[in-house]
């Protein structure tokens, strides 16, 4: 890499770093009363537990906790196994799925400098062993709030070009394509666009397949 080249990346990281602490801060703060509201409603709906926190890899596969507001009610079928996502899904959890109110806590990562407003959005840990190289430069980065995937379909992606835009965003990561996604975010986030109401999304099961055979 050339030194111009290595200067100009680290500053935009600086930067960015910068903008995180400001921008995620000032949002943390903005929406501290709403988060309040939300964590005293699901209380109430989800029986004391508001929080959703589960394990998933970060920059450099380094893992991390991410906290969402929980959506689901545990339910089980007969044999003692969680039911689909679909049944499990209330009517409330779909309403912050649809506004991304779930994702609020997140911005508190972002301070934190686990996260950023805008990356790859961290994804389940048990995928990392049947990601091929190019996918695994998702990781290059810090997952983000938003990110080029989000903006550009969201659900209604299949799994590998999720994958794909993931890779092209942190391949060559920019203030231009950054203010674009928060700009697209706006939108998304105002519409519900992409959002799977019923709960479910894509499978991977299929993705993971095609990328052991080579099918990307």
């Amino acid at each position: 890499m050339k030194a111009s080249t290595a200067f100009s990346t680290r500053f935009y990281f600086l930067v960015k770093r910068i903008f995180d602490v400001v921008m995620g801060g000032a949002l943390a703060l903005a929406t501290l009363p709403l988060q309040a509201a939300i964590t005293i409603a699901s209380l109430f709906f989800f029986r004391g537990r508001p929080f959703f926190i589960q394990l998933r890899p970060g920059k450099d596969e380094r893992p991390i906790y991410v906290v969402k507001f929980r959506t689901m009610r545990d339910a089980y079928n007969h044999k003692g196994e969680l039911l689909p996502d679909a049944c499990r899904l209330t009517r409330y959890g779909r309403f912050l799925r649809r506004t991304s109110f779930d994702e609020l806590p997140q911005l508190w990562l972002v301070v934190a400098g686990k996260m950023s407003l805008v990356g790859p959005r961290p994804l389940l840990t048990e995928y990392l062993p049947f990601y091929n190289e190019r996918q695994r430069l998702r990781h290059r980065v810090k997952p983000g709030l938003t990110g080029w995937a989000q903006v550009s379909g969201r659900n209604d992606l299949d799994w590998l070009t999720r994958l794909e835009l993931d890779a092209q965003y942190a391949e060559n990561p920019g203030f231009g394509w950054d203010l674009k996604i928060l700009w697209r975010t706006l939108e998304v986030a105002l519409t519900g666009r992409g959002v799977w109401r019923d709960g479910g999304v894509p499978k991977f099961t299929e993705s993971l397949e095609k990328n052991k055979s080579g099918g990307l």
